[in-house]
């Protein structure tokens, strides 16, 4: 099995389409054997399916994703836990020990509305009122958005 997660400092990022990397973890029965951060090298939103697809990921782990994408990895064969927050490591520690919290129906479509207001696309309340979407968004790392 070969799992990603949208990564940075160490942290699970936000916003699949906008992810600078990835880190990749390789798990034989159950215990990761390898690890490696990669560099998606510009790829954004669609481009990205492919590009785990070429790494032989099955597994991905992130924040927000908008429905192209989640239609993109779907049709590649590669399994979505969406939602998600917090440290990366501790995001896939919690998935193979199946205590992983996160979101079956996770949507997070940034082009189609304003920033704020009753906003809804990932795992916890965070940063503005009405506003929850698994922590950054696409502020790139500006809280108060």
């Amino acid at each position: 099995m070969k799992i990603a997660v949208t990564y940075e400092d160490g942290m699970v990022f936000q916003h699949f389409g906008h992810t600078q990397q990835f880190k990749i973890y390789d798990v034989e029965n159950g215990v990761i054997q390898r690890e490696q951060v990669v560099d998606t090298q510009g790829s954004g939103h669609g481009a990205l399916a492919g590009f785990l697809t070429e790494y032989g990921v099955d597994t991905l782990l992130c924040g927000g994703i908008g429905g192209g994408a989640q239609n993109a990895l779907a049709s590649a064969g590669i399994q979505l836990y969406g939602g998600i927050s917090g440290d990366a490591d501790g995001a896939v520690q919690a998935f193979l020990a199946g205590t992983l919290v996160y979101n079956p129906d996770v949507h997070c479509d940034h082009h189609d509305h304003e920033h704020g207001e009753g906003h809804s696309c990932g795992g916890h309340s965070g940063h503005g009122e009405g506003h929850s979407c698994g922590g950054n968004h696409d502020c790139h790392g500006d809280k108060s958005c």
